[in-house]
C-alpha cells in the first residue's frame, strides 16, 4: 500500500510463493513480519507507533486481503523486524485480530532480542497478547526470564550464513541445538533462496542459490538437504520430546532431538565439529566432538517399533564431495534399543516415516555472466509485477500502464514517500541491474517526469547496495524537472562533476543516455551529447542503475545496455 487507499493484492512475488508452498504442503504455516512500513504510516513521522490505530488497520487489511484474494490465512504475525516494540501496539493488534476473525492467528514478539520476556513477566495484559517469543540469532541459548514466561520460544530468524559446507554445518547444528540448548521449537532461516546479485550484501545466504535468471543456472546447496532431515519427516503440530527423554547432548559432542505425533517418531542426530559449523553470528564458543557410538532406548508405545528408516548426510572438505541426504539401510530396534556409530560432521535421521524422498532435478544450465547486450521494453509483464533482473535498493519500481499508445507498459517508481525504514535508505529511489564488475558501458532509457520538483537518473559503476545504498558511489546522470542536469559521483549528489541546463520538461517522454569509458563519461538527451567529463580514478566498476530524484512517480521504458565483457 503506497498510500492509504492503495489496496493492491497482486504486486510482489510473495503471494505466488505462499500459494506454491501450500500446494506442496497444505499444512505449512504462514508468518508475516513487517521489516519496514510505507511512509504514510504514522503520519510521516518515521515511526509505526505514532498512530498505532493506523498501523494496526494496515496489518489487518493486509491479512484480510491475503484471505480474500488468495485464500491464504496468516497463522502468525510479528511486530517490526529487529526494531523497538511498543506494548500498546502489541495489545491493540491482538485485540483487533481477535475482533476481526483472526482469533487463531498467533502473535510473535519481538523478532529482536530478549527484552520482551521481562516486560511479559511484568505486564499481564502484554502476556495475554503475546503467544510466542521470537528471537533473532540467539546462538542456541535462551534466558531465565524467557523460560519463566512459559511461552513458546522461536528462533524466528537465524542462519544467514554463506551456503557452502560450513554454512550447511551451521544450519545442521542450530536446527538441533536451538531446541537442545534454548528450548526453541522453531528455527526460521533468513533467507529462503539467495536470488539477488552476488555483489549485494549477504551473498549466498540462502538455503540454495538461484540468482541468474538470464542463464537459468541455480545451485542446490547443502542447507537444502540438511533441512530435509527434519522437514521431510515431521509436520506442523508434531512435538519435541523433553530434554533427557528424547533430546540432549551426545556424550562425545553433538546433539539429538526427537519429534513425534501420536504414532510416528523422528530422531535427528548431528555431530558437527566447531570449525565446520560456524554461523555468521554470534561467535561460536569452542567445543569438541569425537567419534562415538550412541545407544538409544525407546519407551512407551514406541518400544514396540522394530526398525527405523535411516537417512544420512556426511560433510566432506578439502575438495571432496559431500554426501547429502542418502537413504541408508534401516536400523533394527531390539526390545526398544538401537545403536548408531557416529563420525564427525554427520547428520542422521532415524524415523518411522516412509515419506522421505531425495528429489531429482535436471542438470542446471551452466552459469554465465549477465549479458553484455541487453534490452527490455517492459511489454511482456503482468501489471504490478517487477522488471526482470532489476534489484530495487530504495523505492519501488513496478510495471504499470503508461496510458500512452507508443509506450504501453512501462516501469514506474511508485513509492510516494520516504518509508519507515528498517535500515538507512537513500533519499533517491534506485534500482540496480547488470554485472558489478562492469567498467565500460553504454546505456539508455526513455523517461517521463510526472511532477514538478522531481527528476530521473541513469548510473554506472554503482556500488554499495542494501543498507549502504545511501553511500553508493559511481557515475550518476540526473535530469531534473526544472530543466537542469547533474553528473555526480555519489547517489546523494554531494560530489558534483558538472551541471547545466537542458531542454527537458515534465509530462513529455525523452531519452536519456550515458556512456562510461575508462575515465570519461558522456551524457546525452534524445541522442544529443550534452557533456563529456573526466572521472575520478577510484570510480572503477559497479552495477548499472536507474532511479528518481525523490519519492515521486516517474516512468521508464525501452531500456538498453551495451557493455564490454
Amino acid at each position: 500500500m503506497h498510500s492509504p487507499d492503495d489496496e493492491n493484492y497482486q504486486r510482489g512475488y510473495e503471494w505466488w510463493l505462499m500459494k506454491e508452498a501450500k500446494k506442496r504442503n497444505p499444512s505449512i504455516k504462514l508468518y508475516g513480519l513487517p521489516w519496514g512500513f510505507p511512509g504514510w504510516i504514522g503520519n510521516g513521522n518515521g515511526s509505526p507507533y505514532s498512530n498505532i490505530t493506523m498501523t494496526v488497520d494496515y496489518i489487518l487489511r493486509w491479512m484480510k486481503g491475503a484471505q480474500k484474494y488468495h485464500g491464504l490465512y496468516i497463522d502468525y504475525i510479528g511486530i517490526w523486524n529487529e526494531r523497538i516494540y511498543n506494548k500498546g501496539y502489541i495489545k491493540l493488534l491482538k485485540k483487533t485480530l481477535n475482533e476481526n476473525g483472526f482469533e487463531k492467528t498467533m502473535l510473535v514478539a519481538s523478532d529482536n532480542k530478549w527484552e520482551i520476556s521481562t516486560d511479559i513477566l511484568q505486564d499481564t495484559e502484554l502476556a495475554k497478547a503475546v503467544d510466542i517469543i521470537g528471537i533473532h540469532y540467539p546462538g542456541t541459548k535462551t534466558t531465565d526470564d524467557t523460560l519463566k514466561t512459559g511461552k513458546t520460544i522461536w528462533s524466528s530468524e537465524d542462519y544467514s550464513t554463506f551456503n557452502d559446507e560450513v554454512g550447511g554445518g551451521c544450519w545442521a547444528r542450530i536446527l538441533n541445538q536451538n531446541y537442545v540448548n534454548g528450548n526453541m521449537t522453531s528455527t526460521i532461516s533468513w533467507n529462503l533462496i539467495a536470488s539477488y546479485y552476488n555483489a549485494l550484501p549477504y551473498t549466498r545466504n540462502g538455503l540454495m542459490t538461484a540468482n541468474e535468471p538470464w542463464s537459468g543456472h541455480y545451485d542446490v546447496d547443502t542447507p537444502i538437504w540438511i533441512s530435509a532431515h527434519t522437514t521431510q519427516f515431521t509436520q506442523p503440530g508434531w512435538n519435541y520430546l523433553k530434554h533427557g527423554s528424547g533430546a540432549g547432548h551426545l556424550d562425545k559432542g553433538g546433539s539429538y532431538v526427537t519429534i513425534v505425533n501420536e504414532t510416528q517418531l523422528t530422531m535427528i542426530i548431528e555431530t558437527m565439529s566447531h570449525d565446520h559449523s560456524i554461523c555468521i553470528r554470534p561467535k561460536l564458543p569452542a567445543y569438541n566432538v569425537t567419534k562415538q557410538t550412541a545407544t538409544f532406548h525407546l519407551k512407551g508405545t514406541f518400544s514396540l517399533i522394530q526398525s527405523l528408516n535411516v537417512w544420512k548426510s556426511k560433510f566432506k572438505y578439502g575438495g571432496a564431495k559431500s554426501e547429502m541426504f542418502v537413504q541408508m539401510q534401516s536400523v533394527k530396534v531390539v526390545n526398544g534399543e538401537f545403536t548408531v556409530n557416529l563420525d564427525l560432521d554427520e547428520i542422521y535421521t532415524l524415523t518411522t516415516s516412509t515419506a522421505g524422498k531425495k528429489g531429482q532435478y535436471d542438470e542446471p544450465p551452466p552459469s554465465s555472466p549477465f549479458p553484455i547486450i541487453y534490452s527490455d521494453n517492459f511489454d511482456d509483464y503482468d501489471e504490478f509485477s517487477e522488471g526482470s533482473n532489476f534489484a530495487d535498493q530504495s523505492g519501488v519500481f513496478e510495471i504499470r500502464q503508461s496510458n500512452d499508445a507508443d509506450h504501453g507498459l512501462v516501469m514506474r517508481q511508485v513509492a510516494a514517500s520516504y518509508p519507515v525504514i528498517w535500515c538507512q535508505d537513500s533519499n533517491s529511489p534506485v534500482s540496480f541491474i547488470g554485472n558489478s564488475s562492469w567498467k565500460d558501458v553504454s546505456m539508455s532509457v526513455d523517461a517521463f517526469l510526472e511532477k514538478d520538483g522531481t527528476g530521473v537518473m541513469v548510473g554506472a559503476r554503482a556500488t554499495n547496495g542494501g543498507c549502504k545504498i545511501h553511500k553508493s558511489h559511481g557515475v550518476f546522470f540526473w535530469i531534473l524537472s526544472n530543466g537542469t542536469y547533474l553528473l555526480t559521483a555519489d547517489i546523494d549528489k554531494l560530489e558534483v562533476y558538472t551541471k547545466g541546463t537542458v531542454g527537458v520538461a515534465k509530462n513529455k517522454w525523452f531519452n536519456i543516455g550515458l556512456i562510461v569509458m575508462e575515465r570519461q563519461a558522456t551524457g546525452s538527451i534524445d541522442g544529443r551529447d550534452i557533456f563529456t567529463h573526466s572521472l575520478y580514478e577510484d570510480t572503477v566498476n559497479g552495477f548499472l542503475a536507474i532511479g528518481t530524484l525523490t519519492f515521486a512517480p516517474s516512468m521508464f521504458d525501452n531500456f538498453n545496455i551495451t557493455a564490454t565483457a
